[in-house]
């Protein structure tokens, strides 16, 4: 019996259920061990304090852990879940409790919805941010780029990298809600979250927005124009808040938006830049060294110059072999668009182009596919403008070079 009197192996059965039973063993040792409560944890923040408590419960450390859920709920009277784990814990005062959530009128879909909140809030201090590698997709952010945005939907996070002179820092990673019936979204209504590379489109101020999208939103390019090619309907893909009585949302449950705590989203909303700040969403984050994206980084480097130069020299057929058989533009397949393109270079009788501030970013779940974005001024004999250019480079085999599939203004 611990000082409070509660049984604290029921207790840990349930875990409320939570940090014993449904995470893995490997995951249960390292939670429920002889370390301090506060071991690798930090007391600041409301996930932070609920993770705290969770593992006192673990360590029998029944009082401290209801005073850490009181301060939590004081500060954040809306948060369901610390509320249920406040109830199991004065319930387990009186009798012993065997399933999580046994405080009358709770719901089972919502203890089930809770349950799966824990786990991912109690994952992420289990399997901390590796520190000495950044997601892969990362080959390269242009200096107007401050952060960038990394959500991985199969752990509900949302990763925040800044670029530093081009190298990029971990900064801070926030708990999401994302489709109620996962990712990979292919068509609207569908309730799941797209994968791929997007970007800020627009910044929806509180005065426009219901409360269901809390005070903050962020639409992105979905779909961009990958997903387009693809046939991938749908649109209203956003950044947003919660409604004012929710603290935040079970892992699963937005019609395909990723969905942040308003405090998170207060946090993070000065970093975001409309136009610029690229948000890539994943069912999972594939971490590398930063030396393991150079190599790419400097063939794509190289493959974008050639084209510069090919397309600069007005040798046509250089310039044309850049792109790939698959390449589109518009209604028009590869060989109209180079017929068009030819008809419009025998008008040139000289051709300057530069590109500058240059973005580089693979593309979740893919190996043969990056977006590239640039600044673009061109010039020639009869024509001359700049442009923020976008790119999709693709590989088409594994021992090939790598062409242009898409492009277009970004």
């Amino acid at each position: 019996m611990t000082s409070s009197g509660i049984a604290a192996g029921s207790l840990l059965v349930t875990l409320l259920a939570v940090a014993m039973t449904i995470l893995s063993p490997a995951m249960t040792s390292a939670f429920a061990s002889d370390r301090p409560a506060s071991a690798g944890l930090s007391a600041t923040g409301p996930e932070a304090m609920l993770v705290k408590s969770l593992q006192e419960i673990a360590d029998s450390r029944m009082d401290s852990a209801l005073t850490g859920i009181e301060q939590v709920l004081h500060a954040n009277p809306n948060f369901r879940l610390a509320h249920l784990i406040k109830g199991d814990l004065l319930l387990a005062r009186t009798r012993p409790i065997s399933a999580m959530g046994e405080t009358a009128g709770t719901g089972q879909q919502q203890i089930t919805d809770l349950r799966d909140e824990a786990r991912a809030r109690v994952r992420r201090h289990l399997e901390p941010v590796p520190g000495d590698r950044m997601p892969k997709y990362l080959l390269q952010m242009q200096p107007e780029q401050k952060y960038a945005a990394i959500a991985d939907t199969g752990k509900s996070r949302l990763y925040i990298f800044e670029n530093v002179g081009g190298k990029v820092r971990y900064v801070a990673d926030y708990y999401i809600s994302s489709g109620k019936n996962g990712s990979q979204k292919l068509k609207e209504g569908d309730k799941k979250t797209p994968i791929g590379v997007y970007f800020i489109t627009a910044n929806v101020p509180r005065e426009k927005l219901t409360d269901f999208y809390g005070g903050k939103a962020f639409p992105i390019n979905y779909p961009n124009e990958w997903d387009k090619r693809h046939g991938r309907s749908g649109y209203g893909i956003w950044l947003h808040g919660t409604p004012s009585d929710t603290f935040s949302r079970p892992p699963r449950a937005s019609d395909g938006c990723v969905v942040l705590s308003n405090q998170d989203l207060d946090r993070l909303s000065p970093k975001l830049q409309v136009g610029v700040t690229p948000v890539i969403i994943s069912d999972r984050i594939d971490w590398v060294k930063p030396e393991d994206t150079v190599l790419l980084r400097d063939r794509l480097a190289r493959h974008l110059e050639n084209w510069r130069r090919d397309w600069e020299s007005g040798n046509i057929e250089a310039y044309l072999k850049n792109y790939g058989r698959d390449f589109v533009s518009g209604n028009q397949g590869r060989s109209e668009w180079a017929q068009h393109k030819r008809q419009v270079n025998a008008s040139k009788s000289w051709i300057k182009v530069g590109i500058s501030n240059i973005g580089m970013f693979l593309y979740p779940g893919r190996e043969d596919l990056a977006v590239v974005d640039f600044d673009q001024e061109y010039a020639s004999n009869n024509l001359s403008n700049k442009m923020r250019k976008r790119q999709y480079w693709m590989k088409e085999n594994d021992t090939g070079p790598w062409k242009i599939i898409y492009e277009s203004a970004a």
